[in-house]
């Protein structure tokens, strides 16, 4: 035998397998208990087995039709479960999110557990990009852009102003001693952010402490791999505090000494023309406004 049985014949033994009741069965399919019998027979005919034994008063599963019935079970439970996940209402209101992957990494999906928690209803599409200045074709409902604000398309709010502060790992800081300056994080291993190459030295200009230039023994074209990079032990970076933050507050990393540098470019909220009329794009943008506000 390898043709599949029939569906229906397959919904009516999962039904009377579960109520352990052709009776039940019927009542639950809409259908006489005559045939629900029927379909029990010929289900059994095409697989030559009995599946269930015909008592005085009811039926009672046999031990092949106990081994069938869990994988038929569960077949239709994976139907059932699919079904509702791709065409339920929950999925019609899906926000599609693109933000650079440190941002995406760093802050929005440590706290997508948290949102889901409040909007199970919502299903975020969240994607990353190296730099977006716009929108494409339906590609995103949302965009976290990094930059200042002078972009020609959506509804464009500001995240607040950015600052870079200093991080390594904290045995790297213990290394040097109670004693610990800038200048040892300058003069050690650096990790360089494309882009950024300059903050050490905006921040001696900054705080008026003549730092010599650091010497790059890492170039990483993201903060995302700085700090991989520096979590691992690999020197001292220069990252936006936002980015650092779960980071330092699970240990991993520290920002031991208080130089804050203000970053002009900053993190902008982007919402498509038109799309912020759905109630799902306004709930995510209102909670990555309340992200940005902590």
């Amino acid at each position: 035998m390898s043709a599949l049985p029939q569906i229906t014949w397959l919904r009516t033994f999962e039904a009377a397998a579960r109520h352990k009741s052709f009776s039940a069965a019927a009542r639950e399919l809409g259908q006489t208990p005559a045939a629900v019998s029927q379909q029990i027979r010929l289900l059994e005919k095409h697989l030559d087995v009995t599946l269930f034994e015909r008592l005085p008063r009811g039926v009672a599963l046999t031990e092949i039709g106990k081994a069938y019935a869990q994988p038929i079970r569960k077949s239709f439970s994976d139907m059932q479960l699919a079904t509702a996940g791709l065409f339920s209402a929950s999925h019609r209101r899906a926000v599609r999110v693109r933000a650079s992957i440190s941002c995406a990494a760093l802050v929005i999906a440590p706290n997508l557990a948290a949102f889901r928690a409040r909007h199970p209803e919502i299903e975020v599409h969240l994607s990353t990009f190296v730099w977006a200045d716009w929108f494409g074709a339906e590609e995103s409902d949302i965009d976290i852009r990094f930059g200042f604000g002078d972009w020609k398309d959506g509804i464009i709010t500001h995240l607040g102003h950015e600052f870079a502060v200093p991080i390594c790992h904290p045995d790297y800081a213990a290394a040097f001693g109670d004693d610990l300056s800038l200048q040892d994080l300058a003069a050690g291993q650096v990790v360089s952010i494309t882009g950024s190459e300059n903050d050490w030295q905006r921040l001696s200009e900054t705080y008026g402490l003549n730092l010599a230039l650091p010497t790059t023994t890492l170039r990483a074209d993201s903060s995302l791999l700085a700090i991989q990079a520096v979590a691992s032990g690999q020197g001292a970076a220069l990252v936006l505090e936002r980015f650092a933050q779960e980071h330092i507050a699970r240990g991993h990393l520290v920002a031991p000494l208080d130089y804050r540098l203000p970053v002009r470019p900053s993190h902008f909220l982007v919402v498509r023309d038109g799309a912020e009329r759905r109630d799902e794009v306004q709930v995510f943008s209102t909670w990555v406004l309340s992200l940005y506000q902590t």
